[in-house]
């Protein structure tokens, strides 16, 4: 069911699978995204608003999403991918619909939480991996990974230009609208896969769920993404509020901020990934950037006059997120142990999500105790927290993930053909499971001997 592949790329099918998975999911996520711009602006026109009220219904989504969506990836196992993403697709449509008719702020509240209830990252993650040979997978992923980033960008100028033109209900309609065409999409264009299994490096294990949670550099990494998602959401709680009333910029003007700040933040940040990656100072990268997000909010919480240097103060803000969005997931697969990927990357996306469920719920909380300003004070310090939790952090190791498939065997055969994979030039760690198909490998790219460790992708010997 994977197509005929070409001697060195994807194959056709798999090019279908993972740009179509990767447009359902960004669909998704850029409902969920549009509100962040606009909807404490209008939360002070429904029955019931409280600050506190407008950022639980912001980040009430991500408490939800957290529950369900390892319970949905196991679900899937079971049920089939396609039918539960079908189902969480129609529950965030449900929450949608819920949200748009609701005329006070609890109304709103709970179309949210539905919302959040279609959780269906780890099942569209599983359903890549049925969809794509093992030496093609980090690509689907990365390609998944890249949509998620521009529905994002997208969102922060769709949002306000769209609440000009159809309004906060209308934005809620039109989430609906995306995610019944996500569900088109899965049932038209994404392939039917010929065999569903459990991918250890794309889905969470039940068995591996103690050990990755006592693994101290992966617990700092979810603490490192809920923070980062803490700070983001509680930031927007508040920031629309500080444009319009403190700058006098107009709703409908918004936009013409984000659009040039997420363009240049985007633009700045390439040369330190390059430097991160390819150079090796993935470790200093990464805590500058930690830095310099807590610095941003200390700006907005000093702000000075005018709009150039609040402009000024989003623009290092979303060059310091864009950053360590894009470093984290990276620092968690080179410290995920080769065969524990998929459940390490469950853990950091519930993580997420949790984060955004606290930083609405702060963040509206703050905002009615503390004002405005105490909203950015609470993000500086939980940045500088978060830095001193990551100063302890380990260099990582520069390993890459590698899928070796092979044919399955009984135990004592894979701990034999582990011991001769780790044996191979540019091997660092490897597991072979017994009964599976694939062999689990962190290697050095630059080192690797490709044509030995090939040699292996058949029976191992008795």
């Amino acid at each position: 069911m994977k197509g005929s592949p070409g001697p060195d790329g994807m194959s056709s099918t798999e090019i279908r699978a993972a740009f179509s998975l990767a447009g359902i999911y960004s669909l998704r996520m850029l409902g969920l995204f549009m509100i962040l711009p606009v909807f404490a602006l209008y939360a002070e026109h429904l029955e019931g608003f409280t600050p506190a009220l407008a950022g639980l219904a912001i980040g009430i989504y991500g408490m939800t999403q957290a529950l369900l969506q390892i319970p949905f990836g196991l679900l899937s196992d079971r049920l089939g991918r396609k039918r539960v993403i079908v189902a969480g697709l129609l529950l965030f449509a449900l929450g949608s619909v819920v949200a748009a008719l609701a005329d006070s702020m609890w109304g709103v509240i709970l179309g949210r939480a539905i919302q959040g209830a279609g959780a269906i990252a780890a099942a569209v993650m599983a359903l890549t991996a049925d969809l794509t040979r093992e030496e093609h997978r980090v690509k689907a992923m990365a390609v998944i990974g890249m949509s998620i980033g521009v529905s994002f960008a997208v969102a922060m100028v769709a949002g306000p230009l769209l609440n000009t033109w159809i309004g906060v209900p209308g934005i809620f309609w039109l989430t609906a609208l995306l995610a019944l065409g996500g569900i088109a999409m899965l049932l038209l264009v994404v392939p039917q896969p010929g065999i569903s299994r459990v991918h250890r490096d794309a889905e969470p294990i039940p068995a591996q769920f103690a050990s990755v949670l006592r693994n101290s550099e992966l617990l700092r990494l979810d603490l490192g993404i809920l923070v980062l998602h803490m700070i983001l959401t509680a930031t927007f709680v508040v920031l629309p509020l500080v444009l319009r009333d403190e700058l006098g910029l107009a709703a409908a003007e918004h936009w013409k901020l984000y659009l040039p700040v997420m363009l240049a933040s985007m633009l700045a940040v390439v040369p330190f990934i390059f430097l991160a990656e390819r150079k090796r100072r993935l470790k200093p990268v990464f805590l500058a950037a930690i830095l310099v997000l807590g610095l941003a909010e200390f700006g907005l919480f000093w702000l000075g006059d005018g709009l150039v240097a609040l402009a000024l103060w989003v623009f290092v803000f979303f060059a310091a997120f864009n950053l360590l969005e894009a470093s984290l997931p990276s620092l968690v697969a080179k410290m995920a142990p080769p065969d524990s990927k998929g459940t390490a990357m469950g853990f950091y996306s519930s993580s997420q999500f949790l984060g955004a469920f606290l930083g609405g719920l702060l963040g509206g909380w703050l905002h009615a105790r503390y004002g405005l300003q105490g909203v950015f004070l609470f993000c500086a310090l939980a940045a500088g927290g978060w830095l001193l939790v990551a100063l302890g952090m380990k260099n990582p190791r520069y390993l890459a993930s590698y899928l070796l498939p092979i044919t399955p065997c009984d135990p004592r055969a894979a701990q034999r053909l582990a011991g001769r994979l780790v044996a191979v030039r540019g091997v660092a760690e490897a597991v072979v499971p017994a009964g599976e198909a694939v062999a689990y490998l962190k290697v050095d790219r630059h080192a690797l001997d490709e044509v030995a460790l090939e040699a292996f992708a058949v029976a191992p010997e008795d």
